[in-house]
């Protein structure tokens, strides 16, 4: 029989008796199961966490810093034990699971050194006036599967550290290490400030709709997103959403090839290319597209994709049969249409496992569906462009505004490009490096709101004013 995990409410491992399989992307096998829950047990859940707020909200904030530093430190303690939950389920290999277990860790214990100061507005002869932060309440927090882990916590932490309480929904195809991650950190906190449930899908309608509940932090698709806001917007429930992104990549004719192309591949395929930001369009200058895209063909097929927990593997499966089933897709109409492959682009059938083998394509047309959609998989299309007012064009030419990138060999030239690209986050010749003191958020249909840093801890408060008229007092 699969290991049954248990959901964490009110500070007790609890299970309603009816479960959910979870599945091994790697070999179809089901390696445990999770509590179906629905309205049920989503009621007595943000019930512990309203009765928790009225005590955690008035708790000192180096108490509470001190409750997010100790699940920083349990998750560090665990780690060895939760990358490998986390691959199994994940499908990601130990040293991407590695990464994303103590950047998790890290990424809480930086946070908790934040800080809510009051902020004066006047301080006059007649009146003292100061703005305040509150917490909102209770939230929802509903995450992916892609990162699961470190979504997690970066939900858990700023939303403990502001004095807000938490009902956290993992995704039901990676539930299985924010679990154990529950178990381990149930008695860190008081009883109702964390509580973790799992469910289908159907769950996080029930989680945006409650009555109870303050706020919504979600990471997922724009379609989802959307979704949500229109759910939230009947009692005006605070969201902030970080959604999908079509990234886009500029490489500039001054760009060092050699140096570059390795960058440039992990760029798009770390995770499987099941990344938000990950580079998911690349436009290459037209005086080295030849040698570039040569060399970035050339190293990836000496990349192995495989289990994530056998050793040498780079590149995992695809996570879920859903997402395995669209990139599939994607690349069947690539072949449909004509388009030339550099590298990949023949899925095997046989077996078991929702592998992709790593796909180029070589200068498709823009309206093609593998430039304009966001892939999520290991499937990258490079193309050709003259200018840099061209670049810049086709960059922003998405419904998308999450992340991007400019690769040159002059750092001011890349900037002065950034700043014309219309997403939150652009990198100058590096990738992925998010900071814990930095917000992120999207452009357009990116989302709104942020994530990390400062303004991310904001987005848990409310602001409160408070004016004092120095000069009336009653005698």
């Amino acid at each position: 029989m699969a290991t049954q995990y248990h959901n964490l409410i009110n500070g007790e491992m609890t299970s309603n008796g009816e479960w959910l399989d979870v599945v091994n992307p790697a070999n179809e096998k089901v390696i445990g199961q999770v509590p179906a829950c629905g309205a049920a047990e989503l009621d007595t859940a943000v019930a512990a966490a309203r009765a928790a707020f009225k005590t955690w909200s008035k708790t000192p904030i180096e108490d509470r810093r001190a409750v997010v530093q100790k699940i920083s430190a349990i998750i560090k303690e665990n780690s060895d034990e939760l990358m490998r939950l986390l691959t199994a389920e994940q499908g990601k290999p130990h040293a991407q699971a590695t990464g994303e277990i103590i950047g998790a860790s890290m990424m809480a214990g930086a946070q908790s050194t934040l800080t809510l100061e009051d902020e004066i507005n006047e301080d006059s002869e007649t009146r003292l006036s100061r703005t305040r932060r509150v917490p909102v309440g209770v939230v929802a927090g509903i995450v992916p599967w892609n990162f699961p882990v470190m979504m997690a916590v970066q939900k858990i932490a700023p939303a403990l550290l502001s004095g807000c309480t938490i009902v956290l929904k993992p995704s039901p195809f990676t539930p299985l290490t924010t679990l154990r991650l529950a178990e381990l950190i149930k008695d860190v906190a008081p009883a109702g400030v964390v509580n973790i449930i799992t469910g289908e899908d159907s769950l996080g309608p029930l989680m945006t709709a409650h009555p109870d509940i303050d706020k919504v932090t979600f990471t997922g698709s724009t379609a989802t997103g959307k979704k949500i806001m229109e759910g939230a917007s009947k009692d005006l429930k605070r969201i902030t959403l970080e959604l999908g992104g079509n990234d886009a990549s500029i490489v500039l004719p001054d760009a060092n090839v050699a140096k570059v192309a390795e960058q440039l591949f992990w760029s798009s395929f770390t995770n499987a290319g099941q990344i938000c930001v990950a580079a998911k369009r690349i436009y290459i200058h037209e005086d080295i597209y030849d040698e570039l895209s040569a060399a970035i063909a050339e190293y990836a097929k000496n990349v192995k994709v495989g289990d994530g927990s056998e050793q040498g593997t780079a590149v995992g499966p695809i996570q879920n049969k859903k997402q395995f089933d669209r990139v599939c897709e994607l690349i069947q109409d690539a072949k449909d249409n004509g388009y030339k492959f550099l590298v990949g682009g023949d899925v095997d059938p046989s077996g078991s496992g929702y592998y992709v083998p790593i796909t180029i394509l070589d200068n498709p047309p823009e309206d093609a569906r593998i430039v304009a959609e966001e892939q999520f998989g290991p499937v990258m299309p490079l193309m050709k462009f003259s200018t840099e007012e061209e670049a810049i064009a086709r960059a922003n030419a998405s419904e998308y505004g999450l992340a991007g990138a400019v690769w040159t060999a002059d750092p001011d030239k890349g900037v002065e490009i950034a700043e014309q690209l219309e997403t939150g986050t652009v990198w100058v010749n590096e990738f992925l490096h998010l900071s814990p003191f930095a917000p992120f958020g999207g452009h357009k249909q990116s989302g709104f709101g942020a994530e990390y840093g400062k303004e991310g801890l904001l987005e848990f408060t409310y602001p409160q004013v408070i004016t004092v008229k120095k000069d009336n007092v009653p005698a």
